[in-house]
């Protein structure tokens, strides 16, 4: 819209320079942007949580996607002064002066909801895992991650950089790199490069003691890398876990597919090692891998 004032007009105004406790780099290019936005797909008739919008440029090319809503969630009260500035002139924005880490996101908005967000760099991974956590509540997230991070979570098995993260989004989502963003788009720019990752969620989901299990089980196998499964997973099975799943224990963690790990999980040998029950354990679909 012509009436808004410039962007950087709107950080001076609020003394909105970046902090890096906050890891905070703010977009203000508008194709950039908008981009981003188109990368989410249609928003007409969706609410949007947007999670650390700073002086808002994602902000505003959201509001021109004609969602229904756009929930902002803000824990620096400079940013948060600058969105409800923003938000005084738009009714379908409101702001949420909170840690994103302490909320449960979509209980603040209606369905469908989709969650649109250049993620703060530091809470990054663990505002990731929180969102999968609910993943059957989304439609789509699309998040900006630095470039490792996102190729982490895209990553296949048996590359450098599969690990925990791949397996808990790929398990729950079908994961994809929309586009890659040079460090030189931020201000400030930060040292390394960003990439737009987009997850939708798969149609059925795991509950949350499920999901629990999942973490606990690739936080086992994932935590020394280099060991074979049978003594990284010694304390939920081993040996016996491995082989009731028809897995070589002599392998390693970065060797297992999405799917052989969720053999492990739906495993009743591991339910008996975490003191579980059989029947507590849901498969989320997923395509083969």
């Amino acid at each position: 819209m012509s009436d808004r004032p410039p962007l950087r007009d709107v950080i001076a105004r609020h003394g909105l320079d970046a902090r890096r406790s906050l890891g905070q780099h703010f977009l203000l290019d508008a194709n950039l942007t908008a981009r981003i936005v188109r990368a989410a797909g249609d928003l007409h008739g969706r609410h949007v949580i947007e999670i650390g919008p700073g002086p808002g440029g994602l902000t505003r090319a959201l509001l021109d996607a004609e969602p229904l809503s756009v929930t902002a969630v803000e824990i620096d009260p400079r940013a948060v002064a600058a969105i409800e500035e923003l938000a005084a002139s738009d009714p379908r924005l409101s702001v949420l002066a909170s840690d994103a880490m302490q909320l449960d996101l979509a209980a603040h908005t209606g369905a469908p909801r989709q969650v649109v967000a250049n993620l703060p760099y530091n809470v990054a991974s663990p505002l990731l895992v929180k969102l999968l956590r609910q993943a059957a509540a989304f439609e789509r997230l699309t998040l900006m991650f630095q470039q490792e991070v996102a190729e982490r979570i895209c990553a296949p098995p048996a590359s450098a950089a599969y690990g925990r993260l791949s397996v808990l989004a790929q398990w729950t989502c079908d994961v994809d790199i929309a586009l890659r963003v040079p460090a030189a788009a931020f201000v400030p720019p930060p040292k390394v490069s960003s990439a737009v990752v987009s997850l939708t969620p798969h149609a059925v989901q795991p509950d949350a003691p499920t999901f629990a299990r999942m973490e606990r089980l690739t936080a086992a196998a994932f935590g020394q890398r280099r060991k074979m499964l049978r003594s990284a997973l010694k304390l939920m099975g081993g040996n016996e876990l491995l082989r009731a799943a028809a897995i070589d224990p002599e392998r390693r963690a970065e060797t297992l597919t999405v799917g052989e790990f969720n053999r492990l999980l739906t495993s009743p040998a591991l339910a008996l090692a975490l003191g579980g029950r059989e029947g507590d354990q849901r498969e989320a679909p997923r395509r083969p891998s």
